[in-house]
């Protein structure tokens, strides 16, 4: 039986933590581990849907990730690659629409095409939307975000003065998006790792013990029920509390 929850986040976020180390506690190799929390993706996608969350955006690869082995990035490609071909006809039956944030020019060509023949495919679809940060970091974004404000003000259609922190998230990757109202971190670590800075300004932050892969409907629903009870003041004063 659904569980009723009071206050739903229309924006949550999620750092899919732990993948590698979930795999290594049941003796499999990384890869596995991430297969695994590349099914749990479409779970958890489902488990927003049905409670009424509009945005799932998740931090999939980082500016960071490329440290990694050329081995573990490249089976991170596949998978992704390997996600699209085995789940569109299931995002467009459910009206999801398919987002990005970050740089893709720097991903195999192929892996470009999947993206962006998913995106075109689901553009116009109007449930939830899966927004996923590929090659994406929080600094590299307001970076992104700064040039392209200086390049409207170099070419004279915006001045200094009008600049507002309005303008500055409308210049982020995440767009005409709202900012995250829950964010949600796996595995246990009590960190951001330059996920989404700006849009996690206001945002309700929940970190969850057990690894990305274990995450489950129980855990999903338990992070809802304590967003639903705190209280988001936004620098304000909550003159209903004691």
């Amino acid at each position: 039986m659904k569980q009723n929850i009071i206050n739903v986040p229309t924006h949550v976020a999620f750092i899919m933590d732990g993948n590698g180390r979930w795999a290594k506690k049941r003796l499999m190799p990384r890869s596995y581990g991430h297969r695994e929390g590349v099914k749990r993706i479409f779970d958890v996608l489902k488990m927003c849907q049905e409670y009424g969350c509009k945005i799932m955006t998740l931090f999939c690869f980082s500016t960071e990730n490329w440290k990694r082995s050329k081995e573990e990035i490249d089976t991170l490609f596949d998978l992704f690659e390997q996600f699209f071909k085995d789940y569109l006809p299931e995002l467009k039956k459910n009206n999801c629409k398919i987002m990005t944030m970050g740089d893709l020019s720097k991903f195999p060509l192929s892996m470009q095409e999947e993206i962006l023949f998913a995106k075109k495919e689901t553009e116009n679809n109007q449930g939830v939307i899966l927004n996923l940060c590929l090659n994406y970091g929080g600094l590299d974004d307001i970076t992104y975000a700064t040039k392209n404000i200086a390049s409207l003000v170099k070419q004279g259609s915006l001045q200094i003065e009008d600049i507002t922190p309005e303008i500055v998230m409308s210049h982020l990757y995440s767009g005409s998006l709202p900012p995250v109202d829950l964010m949600i971190r796996t595995s246990g670590e009590k960190r951001l790792s330059n996920f989404c800075l700006a849009q996690l300004a206001y945002a309700e932050l929940i970190f969850v013990d057990h690894e990305w892969p274990a995450f489950t409907k129980k855990d999903f629903i338990d992070c809802l029920d304590e967003f639903s009870h705190r209280s988001r003041r936004f620098g304000g004063i909550d003159y209903g509390s004691k």
